[in-house]
């Protein structure tokens, strides 16, 4: 089994490194898989790829992916920037801490690093540019704050850590809510006394009458989180049918409240929608033909032969998982490595007596840290293309607060009650 564990993660890397998108790389493997173990037989290639996409619960994703379109495209999130802005804008490093808020409100409801990262950073970043703060210190901050999106509900990664690693995505969404949060302080502890060193613009203040209004403006965008996580809360809805909701309440604010989202916008979006959700549901239909091959070989079993002498200490196996996540997360994106890993560890994690809901939301936050470090750094990338800086460049400018989120890591595993004890709160009916 060993054996053929190093066959399947050689040729992993061999693929990838040769150039080979992750997905196909992924059926490579299966099929170099296939030919170790004599059961090649293209049939089961495209029965476990037809049912790779099969899954119920994967349809929230297209619709959660075109609700984050639609909010950019229709004038929520700059609602959502205003309000904040008007509120604190005027403190000494004020936009630094409006870009957390900002960060925080819009992870309650997209969901993805990526395209929080990007409507945050470019309705902020000019206005943080003027108001004369240093870029590479802007860009940090915005594209750490991005990385909360995928742990605050709703969260397609938990939707496909949920789906691939049969936990419950309610708990998952649920439990992600106050770690998030907990990252949002870290990031606003670390502002707080960075921002003491630099000698920044202070904003005016906003009076009274300007911020009521920008209040009644930013309702329709502020209570859609409150309609997501407390609709699912309460059972009125699932995660698929919340992303229907957040979808189509998206179109209706920003075609008729807002009345800044047109049809030749909104084909755009669609269009926009449907090229990522091809990526992401074929990566997962391919990562589902890697799992059956995984399971039929037994390497599940050799992992745990492995990771076995640590499975009688549950924190001190859940540290050395954490470690290997954090390296995993440098040089692969976080959709692949939990389609990837996630088949490999649930059974060890089971075994050891974790917790599988508040694993899968550290093993997550983890992921996300990869987001934001050198060599791939998917959200670094968005950064420096709209702050028109070089990738090293954006990577010293979010190095502090990258420190921050691993400080924030550190405490969830070594005090898992801050995570499991507001889970089974969230979770009570």
């Amino acid at each position: 089994m060993l054996a053929t564990l190093i066959i399947f993660l050689v040729g992993l890397v061999v693929f990838i490194v040769i150039g080979i998108p992750i997905a196909f790389a992924l059926l490579s493997c299966s099929v170099v898989l296939m030919f170790h173990l004599n059961e090649f037989d293209p049939q089961i290639v495209a029965q476990r790829l037809v049912a790779g996409g099969s899954n119920f619960a994967l349809m929230a994703i297209p619709f959660f992916i075109l609700a984050g379109e639609v909010m950019n495209a229709g004038g929520l999130s700059q609602r959502i920037v205003d309000l904040p802005l008007k509120l604190f804008g005027h403190v000494r490093g004020g936009l630094g801490y409006v870009a957390i808020v900002a960060t925080v409100i819009m992870a309650s409801l997209s969901g993805s690093a990526v395209a929080d990262t990007a409507a945050i950073a470019s309705i902020l970043l000019p206005m943080m540019r003027q108001a004369g703060y240093p870029i590479l210190t802007a860009a940090g901050l915005v594209s750490a704050g991005g990385i909360i999106a995928p742990i605050i509900p709703p969260s397609m990664p938990f939707i496909l850590f949920g789906v691939t690693g049969n936990v419950s995505i309610f708990r998952l969404f649920m439990g992600g809510i106050v770690p998030g949060l907990i990252m949002g302080l870290g990031l606003m502890i670390t502002w707080f006394f960075h921002n003491r060193r630099l000698n920044l613009e202070l904003q005016p203040r906003a009076s009274l009458g300007e911020i009521l209004r920008t209040a009644v403006s930013s309702v329709w965008a502020l209570a859609l989180p409150v309609i997501i996580i407390g609709g699912f809360r309460i059972g009125v809805f699932t995660a698929t049918e919340a992303g229907a909701v957040a979808a189509g309440y998206a179109m209706i604010v920003g075609f008729l409240v807002y009345r800044e989202l047109k049809f030749r916008i909104f084909y755009q979006v669609l269009v926009g929608t449907v090229k990522t959700v091809g990526v992401v549901m074929f990566l997962v239909a391919a990562a589902n033909v890697s799992a059956y091959l995984m399971a039929v070989a037994q390497l599940p079993d050799a992992v745990a032969e492995i990771f076995g002498p640590l499975i009688e200490s549950p924190r001190l196996l859940m540290l050395t998982i954490m470690l290997f996540t954090l390296f995993v997360g440098m040089v692969m994106d976080l959709s692949p490595a939990i389609l990837i890993l996630v088949p490999v560890l649930m059974p060890l994690v089971r075994q050891a007596g974790i917790n599988e809901t508040y694993f899968g939301i550290l093993f997550t936050l983890n992921l996300c840290i990869g987001l934001i470090t050198p060599p791939v750094g998917n959200v670094l990338n968005v950064i420096t293309g709209i702050a028109k800086i070089k990738f090293d460049e954006a990577a010293r400018g979010v190095f502090p607060y990258l420190c921050a989120h691993v400080a924030v890591l550190a405490v969830l595993i070594a005090w898992p009650d801050l995570t499991i004890v507001p889970l089974r709160f969230f979770t009570a009916r």
